[in-house]
């Protein structure tokens, strides 16, 4: 038996099915000869790191979403619903020998390799994809490799439901140095107003920039597909909560015009976040706002083994704010949920949606609390769980398992949300490094996670586990000193004087909890300082952390000074804990 068999079968016997990596492309590594200054999971790096993972126990890899962003927005969360990155293109794949050479000679790439290993750099390498895609279609034009021309032609067939608007979004912003909502009134509100002649002259308009824009998609889907065979483990996929410009321009019809999707204040965020995403228009739940959400499960499930669900209370009971305010912040603070506020005074717009009815709020809370809504009848449920019975049916249908749904439930679940997942049989998230060690009863402890939750240390919006951990007073070290030694049974407490040690003993009580689903954000399971996002701001070091191409080596040479996570020992010491008689069940 190898180690990696060995691992996978010490995980087994704690209970552990699924273990993912979790990681955005940005931070993939990328060696000197492929790196034009971002990540891909498509690079030859990102192989040895897949290969790394297998033999560290992994069984998968959990993505962030892979859209189409902006040069000024680097943030996958408010990237396009359909269409893919094409920074996701390996470089390999246009050299000799690659599947798509003869398009592009070595110049054309090397002029935008960066010389070092450092932070991502979003826009130098959106111009660089851009430019390298724009040299590409020229040598079609020309000519070269007919035998792709003839797959485009395929492509944008078998593609043309969303390919043809979100291309003539990217041709028109560029024509236009706009987005949408800075164009004029007719050509803003085109596809709301259906005016099917002004579309067929756009497209005419800006014909070869969708062409264009076409073959970069065909390329970047092709390389998603040999992606999943080089990965050798499930690959999880990230359905955002958010949509693009692209998508708030093209399905406008779909979504409501007055209100803009946010998240109310909460534990970790007081102030709320005003994202101003769409929303989808519930009076069109049997019609094309949920055909819409059809359409993305489809397409993500050809696409992944399976997926993450972002942010799910945007699919059941969203928070939802006034689209005119001057003052967003202030909007979202003052936000309602769309669904239960039958009878607000600032809010008579949303009357009509409600599905819980007066009698059944409690108004001594304030309307963002969980149990703003106090009781449901089942068919109040069903009229909740439209959507998600849609992604549970799309799942169903592609072969995949519920089980294998990961949502992303945080410090908030709201009466109604908890229904429509106690419905499926789905768990929510536990982040563990929030958890509030004098309540017994924290969502976040692990000691209250169900066998079909999805337990982790944190995820990409939050601190570094190391970082955390150093940011302790010695009251909260003591108290999880404690607390892990209690639930761990360690033989050897005084070793948890060492931040390393400490949090790999947190990620072992990971393992002993109850749930069946673990996932480690590769920012702790390396031992990184610096932190990945700080969501609800703009940030110029967000989305910046990556990994270097020498991981291996980085990860090595912490773990021999305990300052990374050790998942060997974690395992043990759970087995040990398992031994002593800490309960799983």
């Amino acid at each position: 038996m190898t180690p990696a068999e060995k691992l996978r079968a010490d995980l087994a016997r704690l209970g552990v099915r699924r273990l993912l990596l979790a990681i955005h492309d940005t931070s993939f590594p990328s060696d000197p000869d492929e790196d034009v200054g971002r990540g891909s999971p498509a690079t030859r790096a990102a192989d040895r790191l897949f290969a790394y993972a297998r033999e560290l126990g992994f069984t998968g890899i959990q993505l962030g979403p892979q859209g189409q962003t902006s040069r000024s927005n680097p943030s996958p969360y408010d990237g396009t619903i359909f269409s893919r990155n094409i920074a996701n293109i390996a470089v390999r794949s246009m050299r000799a020998g690659g599947a798509f050479e003869g398009v592009v000679d070595d110049a054309s790439i090397e002029r935008w390799l960066v010389p070092d290993d450092g932070p991502s750099r979003h826009a130098h390498a959106y111009d660089a994809w851009h430019a390298i895609v724009d040299d590409a279609y020229a040598s079609l034009e020309r000519g070269a490799r007919p035998d792709l021309r003839e797959r485009l032609v395929a492509f944008r067939a078998e593609h043309a439901s969303w390919l043809v608007s979100d291309a003539l979004h990217s041709a028109m912003c560029h024509a236009r140095h706009s987005g949408f909502r800075g164009w004029d009134l007719r050509d803003r509100d085109v596809w709301l107003a259906g005016d099917g002649a002004r579309i067929a002259e756009l497209e005419r308009a800006h014909a070869r920039a969708i062409d264009r824009y076409a073959f970069g998609q065909l390329l970047v889907h092709d390389e998603h597909v040999r992606l999943r065979e080089r990965c050798d483990m499930l690959l999880y996929g990230d359905l955002q909560v958010g949509y693009s410009d692209a998508d708030a321009w093209a399905y406008a019809a779909r979504f409501l015009r007055d209100y803009l999707m946010g998240a109310p204040p909460s534990r970790t965020n007081p102030e709320g976040q005003p994202w101003g995403y769409p929303v989808l228009d519930p009076d069109q739940y049997n019609g094309a706002s949920r055909a819409l959400v059809v359409a993305r499960a489809d397409k993500s499930f050809r696409e992944y083994d399976s997926l993450r669900i972002d942010h799910p209370h945007g699919l059941v009971c969203p928070w939802v704010y006034r689209a005119d305010s001057q003052d967003p912040g202030l909007a979202v603070r003052e936000g309602a949920r769309l669904f239960e506020s039958p009878d607000l005074p600032d809010h008579p717009a949303l009357a009509r949606f409600a599905i819980a009815r007066p009698d059944q709020l409690d108004r001594a809370l304030p309307r963002h609390a969980d149990h703003w809504v106090r009781e449901l009848d089942d068919a109040q449920v069903t009229q909740y769980a439209i959507l998600v019975d849609t992604l549970v049916a799309a799942a169903e249908l592609h072969g995949r398992s519920k089980a294998d749904l990961s949502f992303e439930v945080l410090s908030t679940m709201p009466y109604p949300l908890g229904r429509v997942l106690a419905r499926h049989g789905l768990g929510r998230w536990r982040i563990t490094q929030k958890a509030d060690l004098g309540n017994a009863r924290d969502v976040y402890r692990t000691e209250n996670a169900a066998r079909e939750d999805w337990v982790m240390l944190g995820n990409h919006d939050t601190a570094p586990i190391l970082a955390v951990i150093r940011g302790w007073s010695a009251v909260q070290r003591e108290a999880w000193a404690n607390h892990l030694t209690e639930r761990l049974h360690l033989a050897n407490p005084a070793r948890l004087a060492s931040d390393g040690f400490l949090a790999t003993a947190m990620l072992a009580e990971l393992f002993v909890s109850p749930a069946e689903n673990v996932s480690i954000f590769f920012a702790d399971l390396f031992g990184y300082d610096e932190r990945f996002n700080l969501p609800g701001v703009v940030n110029s070091d967000n989305w910046t952390l990556r990994l270097p191409p020498s991981f291996e080596e980085l990860h090595r040479e912490r773990l021999a000074h305990e300052r990374a996570l050790d998942l060997p020992l974690a395992v043990e010491l759970a087995l040990a804990a398992q031994e002593h008689g800490a309960e799983r069940r």
